[in-house]
């Protein structure tokens, strides 16, 4: 039995939690997801909620929310999301194998998260050519 295309591009939402600092939970999510290997499509639909669709071969919704979690946003964590996201889990990595995609193999979530921090500005960054910072 084959895949089709549309069973693996997943389509989701995550829910967010008040109170945060940032009002706009949902747009920022939408901004650090939409240059993120093997998103298809995100949208923010309302403060408080994104509409997401991936591609399950390169990520999951288990890496997705904890790349969200790291970022500083609050994900909702009532019972039925809880559930729902169990369940999401999963299947997906249930599909996964199934698929032949081990885990960690194609986009882990450190991958994820160096990319990202890559493209960040910050000070952190040494202009010396490799040989030169060995004299240190």
């Amino acid at each position: 039995m084959t895949s089709t295309s549309t069973e693996l591009v997943k389509r989701r939402e995550i829910w967010f939690r008040y109170p945060h600092g940032d009002p706009h939970q949902a747009r920022t999510a939408a901004v650090a997801l939409g240059e993120v290997e093997g998103v298809v499509h995100v949208q923010a639909a309302s403060p408080r909620l994104v509409h997401v669709h991936y591609d399950v071969r390169a990520i999951t919704l288990q890496v997705i929310e904890q790349f969200l979690g790291e970022y500083g946003l609050h994900l909702d964590n009532s019972l039925l999301i809880k559930v729902k996201r169990a369940l999401y889990y999963y299947s997906e990595e249930a599909q996964r194998d199934t698929l032949g995609c081990g885990k960690g193999q194609t986009n882990c979530t450190e991958r994820l998260f160096v990319k990202h921090y890559e493209r960040r500005p910050h000070g952190c960054r040494d202009e010396r050519p490799e040989h030169w910072r060995r004299y240190l």
